[in-house]
């Protein structure tokens, strides 16, 4: 069985208190995507003090520049970026190691204007094959997520399932998979739980979020008890993330979400 998982945009304590709100409403795991800046101890307390899980960080570095050539704005869709991203893995597996996660979110960077589209997937495939002993030799995961680009990311690179696919399998490491995130892929192709059931093997992270409007499931167009039933009945055991916010207290929302979960 998968683990529902929430975001800090849920609460309005501090990151520390993330956690004890999190289990206070039965919820395992907190998603703390961002850890630049953080007390990694301290989040470590916590997890270890309210038994709520990190259920992944991002591929994050603490050196300006090399966090500059990661970004979306550059990527590794540029192969310029390959060293700076191999040092902020290695810089976010330390501070994996911390927190207690062993899921690392790895983004493309933007399209690029003059080079082309098989280029740019080409220096993908290179980047994480170049990671990917670093997250093996960890016991970790990088997770490689597609976005939008009709509302959210636009000139992003990666957007489909069949390419996010297809760059794992090029790969060719049972430690890089695809981060699914049901927000962005509604709106770039739709078609959800037989891309989630056709895909499963490829995918080892997932995020929720309804549309429009990326809210709390029920406020949008998604059918999400058949959307969990669907990744129940596909065997995922891995955490399924409400990234989103709320448009009512988290109070009322959670006993819906939960419920979500049972058959009717």
């Amino acid at each position: 069985m998968f683990t529902l998982t929430v975001c800090p945009l849920w609460f309005e304590s501090d990151i520390y208190g993330n956690f004890a709100d999190a289990a206070a409403r039965g919820f395992k795991a907190l998603e703390v995507l961002n850890w630049i800046g953080l007390d990694l101890n301290r989040i470590r307390s916590e997890v270890d003090r309210t038994g709520v899980e990190i259920s992944a960080i991002s591929c994050r570095s603490t050196d300006p520049a090399k966090q500059k050539m990661i970004a979306n704005q550059h990527g590794i869709v540029n192969a310029d970026s390959h060293a700076a991203f191999l040092d902020a893995i290695k810089e976010t597996i330390a501070a994996a190691k911390i927190v207690g996660t062993k899921n690392i979110v790895v983004l493309t960077g933007n399209e690029v204007v003059g080079l082309s589209r098989q280029e740019q997937h080409t220096n993908i495939v290179k980047a994480l094959h170049a990671a990917a002993p670093l997250v093996e030799e960890a016991g970790m995961t990088i997770m490689l997520e597609p976005l939008n680009i009709l509302v959210n990311h636009k000139g992003y690179f990666l957007t489909t399932t069949e390419e996010s696919v297809e760059i794992i399998q090029e790969v060719g490491s049972p430690n890089v998979l695809v981060l699914y995130d049901i927000y962005h892929q509604q709106i770039t192709e739709g078609n959800i739980i037989n891309n989630i059931r056709n895909n499963i093997s490829s995918i080892g992270h997932i995020h929720v979020g309804d549309v429009p409007g990326r809210k709390q499931p029920g406020t949008g167009e998604i059918n999400y008890r058949n959307v969990f039933k669907a990744i129940r009945d596909v065997g995922f055991e891995g955490y399924v993330v409400f990234e989103c916010r709320l448009t009512e207290d988290v109070d009322l929302v959670s006993p819906k979400m939960w419920a979500l979960l049972e058959d009717e």
